[in-house]
């Protein structure tokens, strides 16, 4: 037989698997962080018909090269095109997430860890961030237990996202608040019955009450910047008082005064707010005699769930313009510390570009949950494909460590949310290599029918 019609039978399977790589990636142009492959031919092997020999010196005889007779073609690589970013596509799903650089998400199917490049995540029934495909748990950091603001990098495990313990957020009593604003001497309220200062604060179990306080002068006190701030009642949120019974008896045990700020002058009498006279600037709290701080301390017995709370009045000013008092009291100090809160129902998820999870809760509050990890490799086109978008390590493509790392450590890119990893697949040139892969298969097919018309015109020179 000759050795032609098995170079183009060669030449034909080999080209044949060419098109079903360009199959695949034209069957794949719309799938989710799909890499394109390529193929490369080889050539098989060779029949030496003549060895080559060197030249001989004593005869002048030249050197002969070898003769051999090539027997086809033979696939020499499928590469897949794994650093190539495919294009961004715009979900608007917080949960869609890609990734920008050469990195890999880590999931798990819990018995082994694959690796992908399909961000289509979602929230399962169990709470965990699992890729929408498979519902394979995506892998991450856990919050470190002594530090909630930070994250322990260790061996990945499934990242729980909508656990008991993160649906809410706890509450905290209000420990400190502030007055600011100008009091003003002619205002009839303050030399009336006094202006009211309700100063709503929550308890330690997030419960919300008002301390209704009131601040008052006579028309000559006023004139001298002194003006006097009791404690009218404490209310609940219905608007009952909790200081005393409905026929307005104080309950037994149960009471609220105001202290000075080193917590041993009792000042529920009145405490004394003293102002400059010339600039109106506050000057400082006194008992009516002496100065004892710039703070008033709102302080209760009965009442295990309320805390003290710290009152500035530093912020505030006197002056005489015939207009209406614009002082109030706020919760929390200067900065926002010591507000107190209600307790916190999630309020929605927001995935960082480094990873981080962190929960928002409607009570303004937030509250790192952890953190998606990823996975780079040595050589990440040595990975093997596993179907279902996903990868496995192999010898070629190094071993992954257990623990991945932080995708913005050493500039290995970042995640964005709301969008997908399109294909990197290019139908231009997926066309291109189908014409010159149906004509290399063509002309193949003519060497087999070449071949057997010479082994025809052999057969019939018997007749």
């Amino acid at each position: 037989m000759m050795r032609s019609l098995f170079s183009g039978v060669a030449g034909l399977k080999t080209h044949q698997t060419r098109m079903d790589v360009i199959g695949n990636n034209i069957a794949n142009v719309n799938t989710t962080g799909y890499k394109a492959q390529s193929m490369t031919f080889s050539d098989l092997m060779y029949q030496t018909t003549q060895a080559a020999s060197g030249a001989n010196p004593t005869t002048g005889v030249g050197g002969i090269n070898a003769r051999q007779i090539g027997l086809g073609a033979k696939t020499a690589a499928i590469k897949t095109n794994i650093t190539t970013q495919g294009a961004a596509q715009n979900t608007n799903d917080p949960f869609d997430i890609m990734i920008t650089g050469d990195a890999f998400f880590i999931v798990s199917n819990g018995a082994q860890n694959f690796f992908t490049r399909d961000g289509s995540f979602y929230i399962d029934g169990a709470g965990n961030l699992a890729m929408t495909s498979t519902g394979y748990n995506v892998m991450g950091w856990q919050v470190d237990p002594t530090d909630p603001t930070a994250i322990k990098a260790d061996v990945v495990t499934p990242l729980r996202i909508m656990t008991d313990a993160n649906m809410t957020y706890p509450p905290a009593a209000t420990t400190a608040a502030r007055v600011s604003g100008i009091i003003d001497r002619n205002d009839t309220n303050v030399t009336g019955d006094g202006r009211i200062l309700n100063l709503e604060f929550y308890d330690n179990q997030g419960y919300k009450y008002t301390a209704r306080m009131t601040v008052s002068s006579t028309a000559e006190d006023a004139e001298a910047g002194i003006f006097t701030v009791k404690l009218a009642d404490i209310l609940d949120v219905n608007g009952k008082s909790v200081l005393t019974n409905e026929d307005g008896t104080p309950k037994d045990g149960v009471s609220a005064s105001i202290l000075a700020a080193d917590g041993t002058t009792d000042l529920t009498a009145g405490a004394t707010l003293t102002f400059n006279t010339k600039n109106g600037a506050f000057t400082n709290i006194g008992d009516g005699n002496t100065a004892v701080g710039d703070n008033l301390i709102l302080s209760f017995e009965g009442l295990p769930s309320f805390d003290q709370i710290s009152i500035d009045f530093s912020n505030t000013s006197n002056v005489s313009n015939n207009k209406a008092s614009t002082i109030a009291p706020y919760r929390g100090d200067s900065k926002g510390n010591g507000a107190g809160r209600m307790v916190g129902k999630m309020s929605g998820i927001e995935i960082q570009k480094d990873g981080m999870i962190y929960a928002y809760y409607d009570n303004g509050q937030d509250k790192l949950v952890g953190q998606i990890a990823v996975a780079t490799f040595a050589n990440a086109s040595g990975l093997a494909k596993e179907g279902d978008n996903l990868y496995s390590a192999t010898q070629n493509s190094g071993d992954f460590d257990g623990v991945g790392q932080d995708i913005t450590a050493g500039g290995t890119g970042y995640m964005n949310t709301g969008v997908l990893e399109m294909s990197n697949v290019d139908l231009a040139g997926e066309f291109t290599e189908m014409i010159t892969t149906q004509r290399g298969f063509q002309a193949n097919s003519r060497i087999i029918t070449v071949s057997d018309t010479l082994l025809e015109e052999l057969t019939n020179l018997k007749r």
